[in-house]
């Protein structure tokens, strides 16, 4: 719902009454994930959108019902189902989706309202409702701010409200939006309820160090991916206003230096234009330690090489440089500067997502695979660590010590005595990280079991 921020806190201050459908779980090749929205308002308008135009009309006709009888309801929409394959949803995915209405006098409309004025103003807050439950209680929501207040309730239940305001809280400070199961009496015994949250927080950043032609199509690109874009450049004559009126921020600084005294984090994305040594690798040498989601370079293959030679000099070890990407982007062909930000962008988005770069043609995972955003993840000792590439050969990295304390479940592969020569710490949730090391396949080595980390039956499937 937060997609669709704007025009619902327009519709919230002008008074009008609306049901709002939210895509609460996805399953299989779904064109929208969980937190897509579709609302209908009290005269027929219609915002938003749950499947890219598959059940639309169906998902317009429950709307328009929930705004007549007042009753929240979740309804599945899938290719075996007989109502969803007349209504278009021919993709093979499965729709979870919640309608809730939200009427013009409803006392539950502060809730929606603060989360989503939240959402249009870039701050932290997230929107947990019930979407399994009995039916007094489906499509009950409340709002969680960054600093653990919250408006709303789940019907008069001081303990559950608690115990859903920390779990909320939990998933807004990691800036993800998904489901937990509860019970009623706020305990984790015998859940009967499942809470879908959807968090709004702060757009990622984007830092582009280099003031040159390149960097002004890249910003364009980047505000229209939705991140806050920053350009940096020591040189005052090129870091002007007037050639990147789109970017959030212009700085004037020597790169690395900017870079230390700025705020990052795992969202962050890290575009390196200059291709000058002087400034290149003192800033490299700081990204390359932080924990930003990507980092690229530009330049040509022998800059590339003269680039990797200087940061091994002073002391980067294999594990932060293969975080590198350099030469910067896909090979889409590129020649112009807007071309060439197209190929950066192109990177960026399968990085976070863990696309393969591939034609989809040339594919045989699932368009829409249900992956959550990528998170960087640590690398253990021991061995090489096989990942696909663009171009289909693989890429080999390098595997350095972990750091005591970085995971609690290790994802290992034994030599052929049996022995684990070696450990990486990967991505739990995102299918795409199935890995072998020298060749074998990933096993699980587990400190503290099923107590320490659930996930890892279902995560341990297709190892």
């Amino acid at each position: 719902m937060m997609d669709i921020a704007d025009e619902l806190t327009r519709w919230l201050e002008e008074g009008r009454g609306f049901a709002v459908a939210t895509v609460v779980a996805v399953s299989g090749s779904a064109p929208r994930g969980p937190g897509a929205a579709l609302a209908v308002d009290a005269d027929g308008a219609a915002i938003g959108s749950v499947s890219g135009g598959c059940v639309e009309g169906a998902v317009y006709d429950l709307c328009t019902q929930a705004l007549k009888d007042g009753q929240a309801v979740r309804e599945r929409f899938g290719y075996s189902d007989e109502d969803a394959f007349a209504v278009g949803l021919t993709c093979g995915g499965v729709l979870d989706i919640l309608v809730t209405p939200v009427p013009a006098d409803a006392p539950g409309r502060r809730t929606f309202q603060t989360a989503l004025s939240a959402a249009t103003r870039g701050e932290a807050a997230a929107l947990a409702r019930v979407v399994r439950g009995p039916a007094e209680l489906l499509g009950r929501a409340l709002t969680v701010r960054e600093g653990g207040s919250h408006d709303g309730g789940l019907g008069g239940r001081p303990d559950l409200d608690r115990a859903v305001v920390d779990e909320t809280r939990s998933l807004l400070q990691a800036g993800r939006t998904g489901t937990f199961d509860i019970a009623q009496d706020g305990t984790h015994c015998d859940p009967d309820l499942t809470v879908f949250v959807e968090s709004s927080v702060p757009p990622p950043r984007m830092l582009v160090f280099g003031a040159i032609d390149f960097a002004a199509a890249l910003v364009r690109v980047g505000k229209f991916l939705g991140y806050h874009v920053t350009v940096c450049d020591a040189r005052p004559v090129f870091a002007t206003r007037t050639r990147f009126p789109e970017a959030d921020d212009i700085v004037v600084d020597w790169p690395h230096r900017y870079l230390h005294r700025t705020r990052t984090d795992e969202r962050t994305v890290v575009c390196v234009l200059t291709h000058d040594a002087k400034f290149d690798v003192p800033l490299l040498e700081a990204a390359l330690r932080l924990p930003a989601s990507y980092i690229g370079a530009m330049g040509s293959r022998r800059t590339h090489e003269d680039r990797d030679r200087r940061l091994r000099d002073i002391g980067l070890t294999e594990a932060e440089l293969t975080r590198l990407h350099s030469p910067i982007g896909l090979d889409l062909g590129a020649r112009t500067p807007e071309e060439t930000a197209l190929s950066i962008a192109a990177e960026i988005v399968a990085a976070r997502y863990g696309g393969t770069g591939l034609p989809l043609s040339d594919s045989h995972t699932p368009i829409h695979h249900a992956t959550e955003e990528r998170r960087p993840a640590a690398i253990g000792a021991g061995g090489r660590v096989t990942r696909p590439r663009a171009d289909g050969q693989g890429h080999q990295n390098t595997l350095s010590p972990v750091r005591t304390g970085v995971a609690a479940s290790m994802p290992t592969a034994r030599d052929q005595d049996g022995a684990f020569p070696g450990t990486a710490v990967v991505d739990l949730n995102n299918e795409n990280d199935r890995f072998t090391i020298n060749g074998k396949p990933v096993g699980f080595l587990v400190e503290g079991g099923r107590d320490r980390d659930p996930r890892l039956p279902s995560c341990a499937e297709g190892f």
